[in-house]
């Protein structure tokens, strides 16, 4: 039988099971297929619809139907959605149990529509394949450090002010109100992680991991500190450097291109805001250590960082591909080096080190929000993207941030800021309650 014949059935059978999943399971998803068909076959022109780019696709999805294949997929544009996002993609989810929804499904015409293509070529490119492993860059060593870190934060001091707020905040932001817009909500942070450390004239902060220098420069110009950040990244350092001087703050600001297990000197308050997923669980003595070293008795530290729910950790230190197939990818692909912890570990490993813990508060909220205006104005943005860092990397990250704001809207995964000061005996200095902190 001639190929082009056989490409025509595959293409007619794939069809069949694409009608049979729009009816059955998904009826608010189009498909449209390389041949430029559609299912269903009069799918309106503005409906959202996964489109498939050639046969390989399909072909390599079945023989790895793993993430990585997908991404691969998704960055090289193969797969693509049309009229949407993967928000638009994750509110037409079924409502319906995965169970029964697979009583009405016909298995059979699956098995035998894609066993057709089990020979078929993937295809090209396949850019993430040149990915390293993210198991060679968790040591915790200096030179790794810095190598998983220029990976991330490197990319380009351009591409990412097309999407973060003004002060170049890339963590978490706080929303007095849910329609804040992102550079209000990212001030209103920067003065609680103030608020809450009980910033003061003369204090000395240290902020691990500064990135473009916000913390730092806001504290030094409201609360009157004498801030000093450290971080790996180097376009970030060239950039707060800058903004330090255009802000004439050298008195009061310094910074440093240092890991941070290397500091010197003691200070009054730190900040960890956002930095403490890349040090790796088997870093976290290390990581500690290092803090209640730097931390003057008394000296109060927040500890601002993701965290997974505990019975997700425990499914994921247990290998358990559905729970460990994303934080793996985001890994390899995003963060590498990135690990997350729980927030009972969190609290165990300051006790543990010699921390006494005073305040914990949820914002998974806030980082729903926080990502998901990220992810709004890098779309808007992509062109600007593409040229800045090439059209994969950009739809990389797109994908990246929808995925973690929807797991963050689903409760997924968490984030949490606990404030901890170094142990002493008698009292701890602080307030008797927090109604200082929510004016």
């Amino acid at each position: 039988m001639p190929e082009a014949t056989k490409a025509a059935r595959r293409l007619e059978s794939f069809r069949r099971l694409l009608t049979h999943i729009n009816e059955r399971i998904l009826p608010d998803l189009g498909f449209v297929l390389w041949d430029g068909s559609t299912v269903p076959a009069d799918l309106r022109s503005d409906a959202l619809a996964f489109a498939i780019a050639d046969e390989g696709a399909i072909a390599a999805m079945i023989r790895r139907p793993n993430v990585d294949t997908f991404l691969n997929l998704w960055v090289t544009s193969r797969f693509d959605l049309r009229n949407g996002s993967f928000f638009d993609l994750a509110a037409r989810r079924p409502k319906t149990r995965t169970r029964d929804l697979m009583k009405s499904f016909n298995k059979r015409l699956a098995l035998t529509t894609l066993a057709k293509f089990l020979l078929v070529p993937r295809g090209g490119p396949w850019p993430l394949e040149a990915v390293r492993s993210d198991k060679a860059r968790m040591d915790g060593s200096e030179a790794t450090n810095k190598r998983n870190v220029h990976y991330h934060y490197d990319l380009s001091n351009r591409f990412y002010e097309l999407f973060l707020d003004p002060e170049m905040v890339y963590t978490c932001a706080y929303f007095k109100d849910w329609n804040n817009d992102l550079a209000t909500a990212q001030a209103d942070k920067l003065d609680m992680i103030c608020r809450k450390l009980r910033l003061k004239p003369g204090d000395t902060l240290l902020d691990i991991g500064c990135g473009w220098g916000a913390l730092v420069c806001h504290a030094a110009r409201h609360y009157g500190v004498r801030a000093h950040g450290v971080t790996l990244a180097e376009e970030q350092f060239a950039y707060a450097k800058e903004k330090v001087s255009r802000l004439k703050l050298e008195d009061s600001v310094t910074l440093e291109l240092r890991d941070y297990a290397l500091v010197e000197g003691q200070f009054d308050k730190i900040a960890s805001i956002g930095m403490f997923e890349q040090v790796g669980i088997a870093n976290y003595p290390t990581y500690f250590r290092t803090v209640n070293r730097l931390l003057k008795p008394g000296g109060l530290y927040l500890h601002h960082s993701i965290a997974l729910r505990s019975k997700s950790f425990e499914r994921f230190r247990k290998g358990r591909r559905r729970d460990a197939a994303a934080a793996t990818a985001i890994g390899r692909y995003i963060f590498p080096g990135g690990e997350l912890d729980h927030l009972g570990m969190s609290v165990a490993n300051l006790e543990r080190y010699d921390f006494e813990v005073h305040d914990v508060e949820a914002w998974r909220e806030h980082y729903m929000h926080t990502t998901r205006l990220w992810h709004d104005r890098l779309s808007a943005n992509f062109g600007a993207a593409e040229r800045e860092v090439g059209r994969e990397k950009a739809r990389l990250w797109i994908a990246y941030l929808a995925v973690v704001s929807i797991a963050f809207a689903q409760g997924t995964i968490g984030i949490f800021q606990t404030l901890a000061s170094k142990r002493v005996r008698g009292p701890s200095g602080l307030p008797p309650t927090r109604a200082d902190l929510y004016r």
